[in-house]
Protein backbone atom coordinates (compact mmCIF):
# COMPACT_ATOMS: atom_id res chain seq x y z
CA UNK A 1 0.00 0.00 0.00
CA UNK A 2 1.26 3.59 -1.13
CA UNK A 3 2.74 5.44 2.52
CA UNK A 4 -0.15 8.49 2.95
CA UNK A 5 1.98 11.60 2.64
CA UNK A 6 2.58 14.42 5.39
CA UNK A 7 1.54 17.62 3.49
CA UNK A 8 3.33 19.99 5.70
CA UNK A 9 4.53 23.18 3.91
CA UNK A 10 7.54 23.37 5.69
CA UNK A 11 11.28 24.01 4.76
CA UNK A 12 12.58 21.01 5.79
CA UNK A 13 15.57 18.74 6.41
CA UNK A 14 13.85 15.35 6.35
CA UNK A 15 15.18 12.66 8.28
CA UNK A 16 13.47 9.71 7.15
CA UNK A 17 13.43 6.45 9.32
CA UNK A 18 11.38 3.73 8.53
CA UNK A 19 11.46 0.78 10.98
CA UNK A 20 9.42 -2.32 11.64
CA UNK A 21 8.40 -2.65 15.18
CA UNK A 22 6.27 -6.13 15.07
CA UNK A 23 5.85 -9.87 13.88
CA UNK A 24 2.61 -10.68 12.62
CA UNK A 25 1.73 -14.03 14.34
CA UNK A 26 -1.77 -16.14 14.77
CA UNK A 27 -4.96 -16.05 13.56
CA UNK A 28 -6.25 -12.70 13.19
CA UNK A 29 -9.60 -10.95 12.16
CA UNK A 30 -9.86 -9.83 8.74
CA UNK A 31 -10.41 -6.54 9.73
CA UNK A 32 -7.07 -6.51 12.01
CA UNK A 33 -4.94 -7.75 9.34
CA UNK A 34 -5.34 -4.38 6.98
CA UNK A 35 -2.83 -2.00 7.85
CA UNK A 36 -3.77 1.36 7.70
CA UNK A 37 -2.35 4.71 8.37
CA UNK A 38 -3.20 7.57 10.76
CA UNK A 39 -0.54 10.88 10.57
CA UNK A 40 0.16 13.49 13.18
CA UNK A 41 2.39 15.84 15.01
CA UNK A 42 3.80 14.35 18.52
CA UNK A 43 2.77 15.42 21.50
CA UNK A 44 4.36 13.39 24.17
CA UNK A 45 6.87 10.65 24.31
CA UNK A 46 7.76 8.40 27.12
CA UNK A 47 9.70 5.30 27.31
CA UNK A 48 6.80 3.01 26.07
CA UNK A 49 3.82 5.22 24.82
CA UNK A 50 3.92 8.24 21.84
CA UNK A 51 1.01 10.65 21.72
CA UNK A 52 -0.10 12.52 18.39
CA UNK A 53 -2.35 15.01 17.06
CA UNK A 54 -3.99 14.47 13.58
CA UNK A 55 -5.04 16.49 11.11
CA UNK A 56 -8.67 16.88 12.96
CA UNK A 57 -7.18 17.36 16.24
CA UNK A 58 -8.21 14.23 17.11
CA UNK A 59 -5.32 13.17 20.42
CA UNK A 60 -4.15 9.17 20.12
CA UNK A 61 -1.86 7.86 22.47
CA UNK A 62 -0.16 4.37 21.26
CA UNK A 63 1.89 1.99 23.15
CA UNK A 64 5.23 2.22 20.98
CA UNK A 65 8.67 1.77 22.59
CA UNK A 66 12.95 2.92 21.34
CA UNK A 67 10.48 6.17 18.89
CA UNK A 68 13.84 7.57 17.31
CA UNK A 69 11.87 10.83 17.40
CA UNK A 70 11.22 13.98 18.93
CA UNK A 71 8.53 15.83 20.34
CA UNK A 72 6.98 18.39 17.55
CA UNK A 73 8.08 16.15 14.43
CA UNK A 74 5.77 14.85 12.06
CA UNK A 75 5.01 11.27 12.24
CA UNK A 76 2.64 8.74 9.86
CA UNK A 77 1.97 5.48 11.75
CA UNK A 78 0.95 2.42 10.24
CA UNK A 79 -1.27 0.10 12.54
CA UNK A 80 -3.04 -2.89 12.58
CA UNK A 81 -6.74 -2.72 14.50
CA UNK A 82 -9.23 -0.28 15.05
CA UNK A 83 -8.27 3.47 15.56
CA UNK A 84 -10.92 4.64 18.66
CA UNK A 85 -11.28 8.13 17.65
CA UNK A 86 -13.32 9.28 20.62
CA UNK A 87 -10.72 7.54 22.84
CA UNK A 88 -7.22 8.70 23.28
CA UNK A 89 -5.57 5.19 24.41
CA UNK A 90 -5.64 2.76 21.59
CA UNK A 91 -5.00 -0.78 21.42
CA UNK A 92 -4.09 -0.37 17.70
CA UNK A 93 -1.03 -2.41 17.34
CA UNK A 94 1.57 -0.10 15.39
CA UNK A 95 3.94 -2.32 12.99
CA UNK A 96 5.88 1.04 11.26
CA UNK A 97 6.15 4.67 11.40
CA UNK A 98 8.02 7.46 9.63
CA UNK A 99 9.29 10.70 10.99
CA UNK A 100 10.01 13.97 9.51
CA UNK A 101 12.24 16.46 11.14
CA UNK A 102 10.53 20.35 10.75
CA UNK A 103 12.52 23.83 10.58
CA UNK A 104 11.16 26.95 9.95
CA UNK A 105 7.45 28.02 8.53
CA UNK A 106 7.28 29.15 5.28
CA UNK A 107 3.31 28.29 4.49
CA UNK A 108 0.49 27.66 6.19
CA UNK A 109 1.00 23.61 7.10
CA UNK A 110 -1.73 21.58 5.36
CA UNK A 111 -2.82 19.68 8.21
CA UNK A 112 -3.15 22.85 10.49
CA UNK A 113 -5.61 23.65 7.92
CA UNK A 114 -9.66 22.14 7.87
CA UNK A 115 -12.45 22.56 6.31
CA UNK A 116 -14.41 23.72 9.24
CA UNK A 117 -15.96 27.25 10.67
CA UNK A 118 -12.60 28.98 10.34
CA UNK A 119 -11.61 28.09 7.30
CA UNK A 120 -11.65 31.38 5.51
CA UNK A 121 -9.16 32.79 7.62
CA UNK A 122 -6.43 30.71 8.48
CA UNK A 123 -3.94 31.98 5.76
CA UNK A 124 -5.03 35.43 6.73
CA UNK A 125 -3.93 33.86 10.52
CA UNK A 126 -0.70 32.45 9.69
CA UNK A 127 0.79 35.16 8.31
CA UNK A 128 -0.09 37.26 11.79
CA UNK A 129 1.10 34.33 13.73
CA UNK A 130 4.42 34.76 11.64
CA UNK A 131 4.64 38.72 12.79
CA UNK A 132 4.51 37.44 16.35
CA UNK A 133 7.03 36.41 19.44
CA UNK A 134 6.69 32.99 21.21
CA UNK A 135 5.34 34.89 24.57
CA UNK A 136 2.90 36.39 22.20
CA UNK A 137 2.06 33.52 20.68
CA UNK A 138 1.81 31.78 23.95
CA UNK A 139 -0.30 34.24 25.41
CA UNK A 140 -3.29 34.14 23.13
CA UNK A 141 -4.01 30.60 24.63
CA UNK A 142 -5.09 32.25 27.69
CA UNK A 143 -8.27 33.97 28.84
CA UNK A 144 -7.26 35.78 32.03
CA UNK A 145 -9.34 36.85 35.18
CA UNK A 146 -9.33 40.93 34.99
CA UNK A 147 -7.30 42.97 37.72
CA UNK A 148 -6.82 46.12 38.34
CA UNK A 149 -3.24 45.31 37.10
CA UNK A 150 -4.37 43.76 33.14
CA UNK A 151 -3.02 46.96 31.43
CA UNK A 152 0.72 46.71 32.85
CA UNK A 153 0.14 42.63 32.97
CA UNK A 154 -0.21 42.86 28.88
CA UNK A 155 3.35 44.67 28.71
CA UNK A 156 4.74 41.05 29.91
CA UNK A 157 1.99 38.81 29.27
CA UNK A 158 0.37 39.58 25.89
CA UNK A 159 -3.21 37.58 26.34
CA UNK A 160 -5.42 36.57 24.27
CA UNK A 161 -7.99 38.35 27.00
CA UNK A 162 -9.79 38.67 29.82
CA UNK A 163 -12.51 37.31 31.77
CA UNK A 164 -15.25 40.28 33.64
CA UNK A 165 -16.93 39.84 36.50
CA UNK A 166 -19.47 41.60 38.33
CA UNK A 167 -17.00 43.21 40.58
CA UNK A 168 -15.45 45.22 37.77
CA UNK A 169 -18.17 46.76 36.64
CA UNK A 170 -19.96 47.39 40.10
CA UNK A 171 -21.05 50.95 40.41
CA UNK A 172 -19.74 52.13 36.40
CA UNK A 173 -21.08 53.68 33.96
CA UNK A 174 -21.70 52.87 30.48
CA UNK A 175 -18.42 55.25 29.60
CA UNK A 176 -16.41 53.80 32.76
CA UNK A 177 -16.89 50.24 31.09
CA UNK A 178 -16.06 51.79 27.38
CA UNK A 179 -12.85 53.72 28.75
CA UNK A 180 -12.21 50.27 30.91
CA UNK A 181 -11.77 48.14 27.85
CA UNK A 182 -10.69 50.54 25.22
CA UNK A 183 -7.68 50.89 27.07
CA UNK A 184 -6.88 47.66 27.31
CA UNK A 185 -7.40 47.17 23.40
CA UNK A 186 -5.01 50.35 22.95
CA UNK A 187 -2.39 48.57 24.96
CA UNK A 188 -2.59 45.29 23.37
CA UNK A 189 -0.79 44.29 19.64
CA UNK A 190 -3.67 41.65 19.16
CA UNK A 191 -7.24 42.65 19.74
CA UNK A 192 -8.27 40.90 23.02
CA UNK A 193 -11.28 38.73 23.41
CA UNK A 194 -13.40 40.56 25.91
CA UNK A 195 -15.77 38.17 28.01
CA UNK A 196 -18.49 37.57 30.52
CA UNK A 197 -20.70 35.43 31.99
CA UNK A 198 -24.35 36.84 31.40
CA UNK A 199 -26.05 33.93 31.40
CA UNK A 200 -29.20 35.42 32.76
CA UNK A 201 -30.89 34.57 36.10
CA UNK A 202 -28.51 33.60 38.86
CA UNK A 203 -25.56 34.44 37.22
CA UNK A 204 -25.28 37.90 35.91
CA UNK A 205 -21.95 40.14 35.43
CA UNK A 206 -22.93 43.20 34.28
CA UNK A 207 -27.28 43.49 34.41
CA UNK A 208 -26.60 43.73 38.18
CA UNK A 209 -25.77 47.31 37.56
CA UNK A 210 -28.78 49.68 36.57
CA UNK A 211 -26.45 52.07 35.07
CA UNK A 212 -25.25 49.73 32.48
CA UNK A 213 -28.97 47.53 32.34
CA UNK A 214 -32.12 48.66 33.86
CA UNK A 215 -33.11 45.56 34.96
CA UNK A 216 -30.88 42.33 35.33
CA UNK A 217 -31.40 39.89 32.32
CA UNK A 218 -33.94 37.01 33.26
CA UNK A 219 -32.97 33.17 33.35
CA UNK A 220 -33.74 31.09 30.15
CA UNK A 221 -35.88 28.95 32.71
CA UNK A 222 -37.91 32.30 32.88
CA UNK A 223 -37.79 33.91 29.58
CA UNK A 224 -38.72 30.10 28.06
CA UNK A 225 -41.85 29.37 30.61
CA UNK A 226 -43.10 33.30 29.91
CA UNK A 227 -42.40 33.79 26.03
CA UNK A 228 -40.63 30.50 24.40
CA UNK A 229 -37.99 30.72 21.88
CA UNK A 230 -39.58 33.58 20.34
CA UNK A 231 -38.40 35.29 23.92
CA UNK A 232 -35.49 33.68 24.08
CA UNK A 233 -34.18 34.93 20.67
CA UNK A 234 -35.26 38.68 21.91
CA UNK A 235 -33.56 38.58 24.92
CA UNK A 236 -30.02 37.39 23.28
CA UNK A 237 -29.92 40.07 20.73
CA UNK A 238 -30.76 42.37 22.92
CA UNK A 239 -27.88 41.28 25.29
CA UNK A 240 -26.10 41.27 22.83
CA UNK A 241 -26.56 44.80 21.78
CA UNK A 242 -26.11 45.54 25.30
CA UNK A 243 -22.81 43.80 25.09
CA UNK A 244 -21.80 44.93 22.11
CA UNK A 245 -22.24 48.32 22.98
CA UNK A 246 -19.75 48.41 26.17
CA UNK A 247 -16.93 46.62 24.24
CA UNK A 248 -17.39 43.18 25.41
CA UNK A 249 -17.53 40.61 22.68
CA UNK A 250 -18.11 37.35 23.68
CA UNK A 251 -20.65 35.53 26.01
CA UNK A 252 -19.65 32.35 27.92
CA UNK A 253 -23.53 31.18 27.57
CA UNK A 254 -25.72 29.53 27.00
CA UNK A 255 -26.26 26.79 29.80
CA UNK A 256 -26.63 23.62 27.56
CA UNK A 257 -26.79 21.18 30.08
CA UNK A 258 -29.43 19.02 30.66
CA UNK A 259 -30.94 18.70 34.13
CA UNK A 260 -34.85 18.86 35.19
CA UNK A 261 -34.16 17.89 39.00
CA UNK A 262 -34.42 20.99 41.33
CA UNK A 263 -31.59 19.31 43.64
CA UNK A 264 -29.59 19.30 41.17
CA UNK A 265 -26.69 22.15 41.40
CA UNK A 266 -26.58 22.83 37.11
CA UNK A 267 -30.87 23.34 37.40
CA UNK A 268 -31.28 27.08 38.92
CA UNK A 269 -29.04 27.87 35.60
CA UNK A 270 -30.13 25.74 33.27
CA UNK A 271 -33.41 25.97 31.04
CA UNK A 272 -34.48 22.52 33.07
CA UNK A 273 -36.10 20.61 30.47
CA UNK A 274 -35.37 17.86 28.25
CA UNK A 275 -33.08 17.28 25.73
CA UNK A 276 -35.20 17.72 22.70
CA UNK A 277 -36.06 20.94 24.27
CA UNK A 278 -32.49 22.22 25.61
CA UNK A 279 -31.52 21.33 21.87
CA UNK A 280 -33.87 24.01 20.30
CA UNK A 281 -32.63 26.75 23.44
CA UNK A 282 -28.90 26.03 22.03
CA UNK A 283 -29.93 26.15 18.64
CA UNK A 284 -31.95 29.57 18.63
CA UNK A 285 -29.26 31.54 20.59
CA UNK A 286 -26.57 30.84 18.41
CA UNK A 287 -28.48 31.46 15.83
CA UNK A 288 -29.95 34.88 17.17
CA UNK A 289 -26.61 35.97 17.80
CA UNK A 290 -24.89 35.59 14.59
CA UNK A 291 -24.26 39.44 12.93
CA UNK A 292 -24.43 40.55 16.29
CA UNK A 293 -20.60 40.82 16.92
CA UNK A 294 -20.84 38.73 19.94
CA UNK A 295 -19.65 35.15 20.06
CA UNK A 296 -21.76 32.65 22.18
CA UNK A 297 -20.32 29.51 23.99
CA UNK A 298 -22.41 26.19 24.64
CA UNK A 299 -20.96 24.68 28.34
CA UNK A 300 -20.64 22.73 30.06
CA UNK A 301 -19.30 19.66 27.25
CA UNK A 302 -19.72 17.25 28.16
CA UNK A 303 -22.89 18.17 30.01
CA UNK A 304 -23.17 19.10 33.86
CA UNK A 305 -26.17 16.61 34.73
CA UNK A 306 -26.38 16.21 38.14
CA UNK A 307 -22.58 16.32 38.98
CA UNK A 308 -21.72 18.61 41.99
CA UNK A 309 -20.40 21.43 42.08
CA UNK A 310 -16.55 21.63 40.55
CA UNK A 311 -15.81 25.48 41.79
CA UNK A 312 -14.95 23.96 45.47
CA UNK A 313 -14.04 19.96 44.73
CA UNK A 314 -13.77 17.40 42.56
CA UNK A 315 -16.99 15.70 40.95
CA UNK A 316 -17.14 12.21 39.64
CA UNK A 317 -19.72 11.22 36.71
CA UNK A 318 -20.80 7.64 36.58
CA UNK A 319 -23.47 7.97 33.77
CA UNK A 320 -23.35 5.23 30.89
CA UNK A 321 -21.62 6.66 27.57
CA UNK A 322 -24.78 5.82 25.90
CA UNK A 323 -26.79 7.68 27.81
CA UNK A 324 -24.28 11.10 27.07
CA UNK A 325 -24.81 10.67 23.69
CA UNK A 326 -28.59 10.24 23.67
CA UNK A 327 -29.31 12.97 25.76
CA UNK A 328 -26.66 15.57 27.16
CA UNK A 329 -24.54 15.74 23.52
CA UNK A 330 -27.56 16.47 21.60
CA UNK A 331 -27.91 20.41 22.54
CA UNK A 332 -24.09 20.75 22.09
CA UNK A 333 -24.70 18.82 18.51
CA UNK A 334 -27.44 21.49 17.65
CA UNK A 335 -25.64 24.69 18.61
CA UNK A 336 -22.70 23.27 17.09
CA UNK A 337 -24.99 22.53 13.48
CA UNK A 338 -26.12 25.94 14.24
CA UNK A 339 -22.49 27.79 13.81
CA UNK A 340 -21.26 27.92 17.53
CA UNK A 341 -17.79 28.84 17.67
CA UNK A 342 -16.47 27.86 21.23
CA UNK A 343 -17.45 25.04 23.43
CA UNK A 344 -16.20 25.72 27.12
CA UNK A 345 -15.63 21.91 29.15
CA UNK A 346 -16.27 21.48 32.65
CA UNK A 347 -13.68 19.69 35.59
CA UNK A 348 -16.20 16.63 35.87
CA UNK A 349 -14.67 13.29 36.18
CA UNK A 350 -16.69 11.35 33.35
CA UNK A 351 -15.30 7.93 33.80
CA UNK A 352 -16.68 6.10 30.99
CA UNK A 353 -14.91 8.01 28.71
CA UNK A 354 -11.85 9.06 30.86
CA UNK A 355 -11.81 8.09 34.63
CA UNK A 356 -8.59 9.44 35.77
CA UNK A 357 -8.65 13.15 34.25
CA UNK A 358 -11.39 16.25 34.66
CA UNK A 359 -13.19 16.27 31.38
CA UNK A 360 -11.07 19.89 31.30
CA UNK A 361 -7.94 18.30 30.92
CA UNK A 362 -8.55 14.91 29.00
CA UNK A 363 -8.26 14.19 25.79
CA UNK A 364 -10.73 11.64 25.04
CA UNK A 365 -13.64 14.19 26.15
CA UNK A 366 -11.82 16.14 22.99
CA UNK A 367 -11.59 13.60 20.80
CA UNK A 368 -15.48 13.30 21.56
CA UNK A 369 -16.24 17.06 21.00
CA UNK A 370 -14.23 16.71 17.47
CA UNK A 371 -14.24 13.60 16.17
CA UNK A 372 -18.61 12.57 17.75
CA UNK A 373 -19.80 16.05 17.19
CA UNK A 374 -17.35 17.28 14.25
CA UNK A 375 -17.01 20.54 15.86
CA UNK A 376 -14.10 22.99 14.54
CA UNK A 377 -14.00 25.98 16.97
CA UNK A 378 -12.82 26.90 19.92
CA UNK A 379 -12.50 24.42 22.89
CA UNK A 380 -11.91 26.33 26.24
CA UNK A 381 -11.51 24.50 29.36
CA UNK A 382 -13.73 26.10 32.46
CA UNK A 383 -11.37 28.35 35.29
CA UNK A 384 -8.36 25.99 36.45
CA UNK A 385 -8.69 27.95 39.21
CA UNK A 386 -11.50 26.51 40.82
CA UNK A 387 -10.91 23.46 43.43
CA UNK A 388 -11.31 20.71 40.84
CA UNK A 389 -8.26 21.45 39.07
CA UNK A 390 -6.20 24.29 40.78
CA UNK A 391 -4.41 21.44 42.95
CA UNK A 392 -3.43 19.42 39.68
CA UNK A 393 -0.26 19.84 39.01
CA UNK A 394 0.80 21.47 35.77
CA UNK A 395 -2.88 21.80 35.21
CA UNK A 396 -1.93 24.65 32.44
CA UNK A 397 0.38 21.80 30.05
CA UNK A 398 -2.02 19.44 30.63
CA UNK A 399 -4.76 21.27 28.97
CA UNK A 400 -2.83 22.22 25.92
CA UNK A 401 -2.03 19.01 25.38
CA UNK A 402 -5.45 17.66 25.59
CA UNK A 403 -6.67 19.74 23.13
CA UNK A 404 -7.94 23.42 24.34
CA UNK A 405 -7.73 25.96 22.06
CA UNK A 406 -8.26 28.90 25.30
CA UNK A 407 -7.01 28.38 28.88
CA UNK A 408 -9.17 30.45 31.49
CA UNK A 409 -6.92 31.08 34.34
CA UNK A 410 -7.30 33.68 37.50
CA UNK A 411 -3.17 32.93 37.94
CA UNK A 412 -2.36 33.71 33.93
CA UNK A 413 1.17 34.94 34.91
CA UNK A 414 1.99 31.61 36.61
CA UNK A 415 0.43 29.66 33.71
CA UNK A 416 1.86 31.25 30.54
CA UNK A 417 5.26 30.78 32.99
CA UNK A 418 4.84 27.50 33.08
CA UNK A 419 4.08 26.53 29.69
CA UNK A 420 7.23 28.67 28.61
CA UNK A 421 8.81 25.93 31.30
CA UNK A 422 7.52 22.98 29.04
CA UNK A 423 8.87 24.64 25.81
CA UNK A 424 12.28 24.64 27.25
CA UNK A 425 12.09 21.22 28.72
CA UNK A 426 10.98 19.78 25.26
CA UNK A 427 7.42 18.44 26.91
CA UNK A 428 5.55 21.09 24.80
CA UNK A 429 6.65 22.13 21.08
CA UNK A 430 6.55 25.07 19.46
CA UNK A 431 4.60 23.83 16.65
CA UNK A 432 1.58 23.22 19.20
CA UNK A 433 1.60 26.51 20.67
CA UNK A 434 1.56 27.56 16.69
CA UNK A 435 -1.21 25.35 15.55
CA UNK A 436 -3.46 26.26 18.77
CA UNK A 437 -2.45 30.30 18.25
CA UNK A 438 -3.56 30.07 14.51
CA UNK A 439 -6.81 28.59 15.35
CA UNK A 440 -7.07 32.08 17.94
CA UNK A 441 -5.96 34.09 15.44
CA UNK A 442 -8.07 33.11 12.70
CA UNK A 443 -11.44 33.09 15.47
CA UNK A 444 -10.33 36.84 16.07
CA UNK A 445 -10.53 37.17 12.12
CA UNK A 446 -13.75 35.70 11.77
CA UNK A 447 -15.12 37.90 14.06
CA UNK A 448 -13.90 40.90 12.78
CA UNK A 449 -11.22 41.52 15.68
CA UNK A 450 -8.94 41.59 13.44
CA UNK A 451 -7.92 43.48 10.34
CA UNK A 452 -5.22 43.19 7.42
CA UNK A 453 -4.29 46.45 8.49
CA UNK A 454 -3.78 45.41 12.33
CA UNK A 455 -0.70 46.90 14.07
Amino acid sequence: MEKKKIAIGIIAVALLISIPLFTLTGKKKEEDKKTQNVSGTILEMSKSSLTIQDENNGIYTFNMENVNASIGDNIVLEYLGVLEKERNKQSATITNYTVSKNSSLIELPVEWSDEGIFKDYYEKAFKKLNTLTLEEKIGQLFLGRYEDTAVNDLKTYPLGGFVFFEKDFKNKTTPDVKTMINTLQSNSKIPLLTAVDEEGGKVNRISTNPNLVAEPFKSSKELYKNGGFTKIKEDTIEKSKILANLGLNLNLAPVVDITTSQTDYMYERSLGENAEITSNYAKTVIEASKGTSVSYTLKHFPGYGNNRDTHTSTSVDDRTYESLINNDFLPFDAGIKSGAEAVLVSHNIVTNIDDVNPASLSPSIHNVLRNRLDFTGIIITDDLAMGATSSIENATTKALLAGNDLIITTDYQKGIEEIKSAINKGTVSDELVNRVALRVLAWKYYKGLLFDNEK
